[in-house]
């Protein structure tokens, strides 16, 4: 697995499976591309808690993503700060393996997925490229994984989490007269 540029660490690997899951049954035309545009520094990220915005430029076009991902649950920040100790400095693959026997669930899960490209898509090019950039970013240093998912932060309560409007309405949801308040006579 060293060979492998993004994802060459288990907790890259994680962020990985999000562009390449394991349950996909043919090959997706678009993950070379992606992987060049990450390879290439195509990808601008800012992260703030559980949400990452990124922007992407290629040629004339401009992208924006919006990604934000499910929080640690209270009761997997306990077990976490049980089993790492606070002063680490680095996450090694033996304490990825701990947390995973101790059902902790490290492999990120997306509540929201938005791209400003014209795919409309949650698994368009650009989002692909975003994936890529944060599992390399992970492979570097693994605690951003951690982050991602709101562990500095105390996880989330037991509540569940509020997902943002869509960014996108799609046109047949519409109901013409009420969008468009015509009166009726």
């Amino acid at each position: 697995m060293a060979d492998n540029e993004f994802g060459y660490t288990v907790w890259g690997m994680d962020w990985v499976r999000l562009a390449e899951p394991m349950s996909v049954t043919k090959p997706e035309p678009l993950l070379p591309r992606a992987r060049s545009i990450a390879r290439n520094g195509g990808v601008r990220t800012e992260i703030e808690n559980t949400v990452v915005k990124a922007t992407i430029h290629r040629g004339a076009e401009a992208s924006v993503t919006y990604l934000e991902f499910a929080p640690l649950t209270s009761a997997e920040v306990r077990t976490i700060a049980e089993l790492v100790p606070a002063d680490a400095l680095s996450l090694a693959d033996e304490v990825h393996a701990a947390l995973r026997a101790a059902d902790v669930t490290l492999a990120p899960t997306v509540v929201s997925a938005d791209c400003s490209c014209r795919a409309r898509s949650q698994r368009c090019l650009h989002i692909f490229a975003t994936y890529y950039t944060l599992a390399r970013l992970v492979d570097e240093n693994p605690w951003l994984a951690l982050d991602l998912r709101g562990y500095r932060t105390g996880g989330s309560a037991e509540d569940p989490v509020e997902v943002p409007p869509a960014r996108w309405t799609p046109i047949d949801t519409l109901d013409p007269a009420a969008y468009f308040d015509i009166p009726t006579i």
